[in-house]
């Protein structure tokens, strides 16, 4: 079942009531619940929201993700239960036992399947895909030589060309970054739940390793999931005049992320449950149940 993501931009006042989550406002507006099984990731803006210790704890129980945001009003942490799997230690034991060239096999497969996406949304608008199509098909284990960021390169200086004058990508870069990196910022939060929920260690990524990073699997096994994020934003600043201030309106928009289509093996999914295959199959993979990931395919 698809899980629901809510969005607090305003005071209020978060608890548990016989398993719902309460919202009480600080004015004469009436409280509203939501089923606490429902909830799959919270986002909490305003800095004057409070919640009780019981939410918290009952959020986790169900493999809630919640979000926390700065006084820019942008996503700045990231809160998940910390195991999800009875067979939690076990599962650590083959994550933390793969090798090397394990883990450059599975970044073959990831940067391979995130070139395919960033090529098919290309081809969706009518651009050359040549070289894309021909790069994720010769990514060896490890990429060794970086063709993930050589099509990177080339996808990014198409992408929006018909829309923006040389656009360049950059987390402080100018608009539309702003959406892309907020829609990435829920996008991380939405596999690392599904990650948790497998029972594996984000802070070991079999490809992004930084120490000051506790999301380095996130990170790894979100890279095919990003041109979903594109694609949406495309289309925002193909429907919007302005796109340089993120509004509530805009954000609202991009939380809708979890519930994108997506394909994985012909099948069909909301992203917050094509995640959780992904996530599933790679801690199989690490058991060596399975050879390859579930990857999508745009």
């Amino acid at each position: 079942m698809i899980k629901r993501t809510l969005y607090f931009a305003n005071p209020a006042h978060l608890s548990v009531h016989k398993r719902q989550l309460k919202v009480s406002y600080p004015d004469d507006q009436p409280s509203r619940q939501v089923p606490i099984e429902d909830i799959g990731l919270l986002l909490l803006e305003d800095h004057r929201i409070t919640l009780s210790h019981h939410l918290l704890s009952s959020l986790l129980e169900v493999n809630a993700a919640i979000i926390t945001c700065d006084s820019f009003h942008l996503p700045q942490g990231l809160l998940l239960r910390t195991s999800g799997s009875h067979t939690y230690q076990e599962q650590l034991r083959h994550q933390l036992g793969a090798t090397e060239a394990f883990n450059n096999r599975l970044w073959q497969q990831t940067i391979s399947a995130k070139i395919e996406n960033q090529a098919a949304l290309l081809r969706q608008n009518g651009l050359e895909v040549a070289n894309m199509e021909r790069w994720a098909s010769i990514v060896k284990p490890g990429d060794p030589e970086n063709l993930e960021g050589r099509a990177a390169a080339h996808y990014w200086k198409l992408l929006f060309e018909d829309h923006l004058q040389a656009f360049k990508r950059g987390r402080f870069e100018g608009a539309p970054n702003n959406l892309l990196n907020y829609g990435y910022a829920i996008l991380r939060a939405t596999v690392a739940r599904a990650l948790a929920g497998s029972g594996l260690l984000l802070a070991i990524g079999f490809h992004h390793s930084n120490k000051y990073n506790a999301y380095c699997l996130a990170d790894d096994v979100m890279e095919p999931y990003r041109p979903y994020v594109d694609e949406m934003v495309l289309e925002l600043v193909r429907s919007l005049e302005d796109y340089d201030t993120l509004t509530p309106p805009i954000k609202k928009e991009l939380l809708k992320i979890p519930t994108l289509d997506v394909s994985i093996n012909s099948q069909k999914s909301p992203l917050m449950l094509a995640v959780q295959q992904t996530s599933s199959s790679l801690a199989k993979v690490y058991s060596g149940e399975l050879k390859q990931l579930k990857l999508p395919k745009l």
